[in-house]
């Protein structure tokens, strides 16, 4: 689906798609209600549009509306998502629902399961729990195990995210941080008193902030992406920043509406 390849180009045609409706009085704020995105994200994502010639409006502001090569994207985009939707659904008719899990017994195939969430990782046991599945093949006891049938709800809470922004280099770097804060905020967890589970860094300093004081580093690549998938899974995170990094942080844990903190790290 090369369409929706680039970051964001989903996002640019469910915006196309509701201007197209044509109503004038569709505000900024309408748009991120309905697609479930900040007004920032919105108010960004029109700016793009406008430069490609795709929307015109006056002075930047609603109304807006879709030009013609807005119009053919559309067209062009929806097509393209048709397409792939029903290949999908083509070759889900084919196949069961598998999802996979971690025995912590052994398992026969058809037994009926109980599913719990820990530390972010899904385990199936014969103990009784607010979701099921069952077997699909035998399993020992630490293996990877095949389920199928999922019902119920897992019992997971959503974890929390501590944001410490900290100097660029030219503006001193760790020496300019305040380590004993970061290093109470690590020890001490989340504003609810939740341990901290994992560490996301991203920049250079950041990580030679991590290394000083001797934190285990558990993120570093696609830090914000990683930093809130580890939260959807219950687990508290601190991510240590540099300077304008915070933003894609809190770009993408407002999107996914995770609870987060932020704390400047400077002296």
């Amino acid at each position: 689906m090369k369409a929706f390849k680039k970051r964001g180009a989903l996002t640019h045609f469910q915006i196309l798609s509701e201007i197209s409706k044509q109503d004038p009085h569709l505000k900024q704020k309408d748009l991120a209600k309905s697609l479930g995105i900040t007004i920032q994200a919105v108010s960004e994502n029109i700016k793009t549009l406008m430069e490609l010639g795709y929307i015109t409006s006056k002075d930047g502001r609603s109304p807006y509306k879709i030009t013609q090569a807005g119009i053919d994207k559309v067209k062009r985009d929806a097509i393209s998502l048709r397409k792939y939707t029903d290949s999908v659904l083509e070759t889900m008719n084919h196949y069961k629902t598998i999802w996979p899990a971690i025995a912590t017994e052994d398992l026969k195939k058809d037994d009926i399961v109980g599913l719990y969430m820990e530390n972010g990782v899904l385990y199936a046991h014969k103990k009784e729990e607010n979701a099921t599945g069952v077997v699909l093949e035998d399993a020992e006891a630490d293996s990877d195990v095949s389920l199928t049938n999922l019902t119920g709800i897992i019992d997971m809470s959503i974890g929390e995210v501590t944001v410490i922004n900290v100097p660029t280099i030219k503006d001193g770097g760790s020496k300019a941080c305040d380590l004993e804060l970061i290093k109470n905020i690590f020890k001490n967890g989340t504003n609810s008193g939740n341990k901290i589970d994992k560490v996301a860094v991203a920049g250079t300093v950041a990580r030679a902030v991590a290394n000083k004081l001797d934190i285990p580093i558990d993120i570093e690549f696609a830090a914000p992406q990683a930093t809130a998938n580890a939260a959807r899974k219950g687990l508290n995170v601190i991510a240590i920043c540099v300077g304008d990094m915070s933003k894609a942080f809190i770009r993408e844990l407002e999107n996914e509406k995770i609870k987060f903190n932020i704390i400047d790290g400077g002296k």
